[in-house]
C-alpha cells in the first residue's frame, strides 16, 4: 500500500507530532509498506534551520525505510499569530505544489493542527483522486481562543468554518482522544466513520537507564528528588504554577526543579525564575530526542500541567505516556479525560490545574515516600505496556488504512453489506 503523509513537524524536531508522525510510519514501512511524508526543513521551535538542511524547494531523504520530502516553507518561530499563520499557509501552498511529483498513493493521512496541514489532505484528495483520513490531534480554533492567542471573532467564525468543510470532506476521521469526538460529530453533515487511536510510547526507546545521577549532575541537581516538566513551554502550558510551586519549596534542599523543551512561553519564563532568585530550578531548553530517556531516569516526579480551561478537558497530553514508559510517578494539573487516564492507571496523583499551594504538597508528599513513588511508577509502566503501545497503535493505524481504501474501492458493494 502507498502511504502519502503530511506532517508539519518530523524528526530531527522532537516535538509530540513529530514523534507520533514518524513512530508510526516506521512501523508502516517495516511492515512492507511505500510510505512518503510531505513536511518542512526542521526548525521547530525557533523557525532556525537544524545544521545539515536549508530551506529549499524540495529536498528528499530516506529515514528508517521512509521516503521524506521536504519542502520550502515561510520560517517562523514558535510564537505570533500573524507569523506563524504565513508559516503554515506556506507549507499547504509548497507541500500541494510539490504532490504530482509524487506517485499516486492509496490513502491519504494529513495531521492537524496545525490545520492548514490538515487542509492539505483536503486538496490532495481532489488532486489525486485518493481517499483521505484526517487525525485530529486538537481542536483548533477553539484551543487558539481558549489560551488567549486570539479573541472570538469574524476570522475565528471563518476558521470554524473551514474546520467543519475539513471534517465534512475527510473520508475518515481519527482522533487522538475520546473527548473530541462528540466535538467533531456536532460540526458533520453525516454519520462519517471516526476511530480513535491515542498517543502512545515507544517501549523500545524509553526504557529506565542507569543515568540518573549523572544527568542530575549535568544541571546541579545532583542528589535532589528531581520534579520536571518535559515539553513544549507554550502558552497553554501554564508553566508560572511550576516557578511558583519552585519558591515555595526554595528553602527545602531535597528537591530541584528541572525544565526541558522550549516554546514561545520560554524566554520570560527564564528571566521571571532569574527575578524570583530561583536557584532550585534549571530550565535547559530543547535537547535532542536521544536524550530523553536519560532525562526521563532522572525525573523523580514528572509535572504535567496545562492552563484550567474547559478545552484541555478533552485533551491527552502525549508526556503521560513518556512518563509512565520511564516508570516516574506523575502529578497531573489536567481536568477531564487526562485525569481519567491517570486514576485508571493509578500512576499518580491529579491536582487542580493552575495551584502551585496543592503542587507544592504533592511534590513534598512524594520526596518523602519513596515507596509510594516507585509504585506509581510500576503501575504507570503496566498500563503502557497493556494498552498504549506505540508498535500497536500503528498496525491499527493500518487497519484503518486497508477499510478506507476498501469503501474507496468497492463503496457499492460495502454499503451493500453495511445494509445487510
Amino acid at each position: 500500500m502507498r502511504i502519502l503523509v503530511f506532517s508539519h513537524y518530523y524528526p530531527p524536531e522532537v516535538n509530540a507530532p513529530a514523534s507520533r508522525t514518524s513512530e508510526h510510519c516506521k512501523v508502516w514501512a517495516e511492515a512492507g509498506h511505500d510510505v512518503t511524508v510531505i513536511t518542512c526543513a526542521p526548525n521547530h521551535p525557533r523557525g532556525h534551520v537544524y545544521d545539515g538542511y536549508k530551506n529549499k524547494l524540495r529536498q528528499i531523504e530516506v529515514m528508517d525505510g521512509v521516503r521524506i520530502v521536504r519542502v520550502w516553507t515561510f520560517l517562523a518561530a514558535n510564537e505570533g499569530f500573524a507569523k506563524r499563520t504565513i508559516n503554515y499557509l506556506s507549507y499547504m501552498i509548497s507541500a500541494l505544489i510539490t504532490l504530482p511529483r509524487i506517485k499516486r498513493p492509496d490513502v491519504i493521512l494529513s495531521t492537524s493542527p496545525q490545520f492548514f496541514c490538515g487542509l492539505a489532505g483536503m486538496f490532495a484528495k481532489i488532486m489525486r483522486r485518493a481517499p483521505w483520513i484526517l487525525e485530529v490531534r486538537d481542536l483548533w480554533p477553539e484551543s487558539i481562543v481558549s489560551v488567549g492567542a486570539m479573541e472570538r471573532s469574524f476570522t475565528v467564525r471563518r476558521l470554524e468554518d473551514l474546520e467543519r468543510l475539513a471534517y465534512n470532506q475527510a473520508d475518515h476521521i481519527v482522533s487522538v482522544t475520546d473527548a473530541f469526538v462528540p466535538h467533531i460529530k456536532d460540526r458533520l453533515n453525516s454519520d462519517k466513520p471516526i476511530s480513535i487511536v491515542k498517543n502512545g510510547v515507544n517501549l523500545d526507546l524509553f526504557k529506565k537507564g542507569e543515568n540518573a545521577e549523572r544527568t542530575k549532575a549535568r544541571f546541579g541537581l545532583e542528589g535532589r528528588f528531581v520534579a520536571a516538566y518535559v515539553g513544549t513551554h507554550g502558552m497553554a502550558h501554564g508553566l508560572d504554577t511550576i516557578l511558583d510551586a519552585a519558591d515555595l519549596l526554595r528553602d527545602d534542599k531535597r528537591i530541584g526543579f528541572l525544565l526541558i523543551g522550549d516554546g514561545a512561553e520560554r524566554e520570560r519564563l527564564v528571566q521571571k525564575a532569574k527575578a524570583m532568585g530561583l536557584d532550585n530550578v534549571h530550565i535547559a531548553g530543547q535537547l535532542p530526542k536521544s536524550d530523553m530517556p536519560d532525562i526521563w531516569s532522572a525525573t523523580d516526579v514528572s509535572l504535567i500541567v496545562l492552563k484550567r480551561s474547559d478545552t484541555f478537558k478533552k485533551v491527552l497530553p502525549s508526556k503521560m505516556f513518556e512518563a509512565m514508559a520511564m516508570e516516574c510517578p506523575i502529578i497531573l494539573g489536567v481536568e477531564g479525560e487526562a485525569k481519567t487516564l491517570l486514576e485508571e492507571a493509578r500512576a499518580g496523583v491529579a491536582i487542580t490545574p493552575e495551584n502551585a499551594d496543592e503542587l507544592t504538597r504533592n511534590i513534598k508528599l512524594l520526596a518523602g515516600n519513596p515507596s509510594q513513588a516507585r509504585q506509581y511508577g510500576a503501575r504507570g509502566l503496566a498500563h503502557v505496556r497493556n494498552h498504549f503501545s506505540r508498535q500497536t497503535l500503528a498496525e491499527r493505524y493500518l487497519d484503518i488504512f486497508e477499510a478506507v481504501r476498501r469503501r474507496a474501492t468497492h463503496p457499492h458493494s460495502i454499503k451493500s453489506r453495511e445494509a445487510h
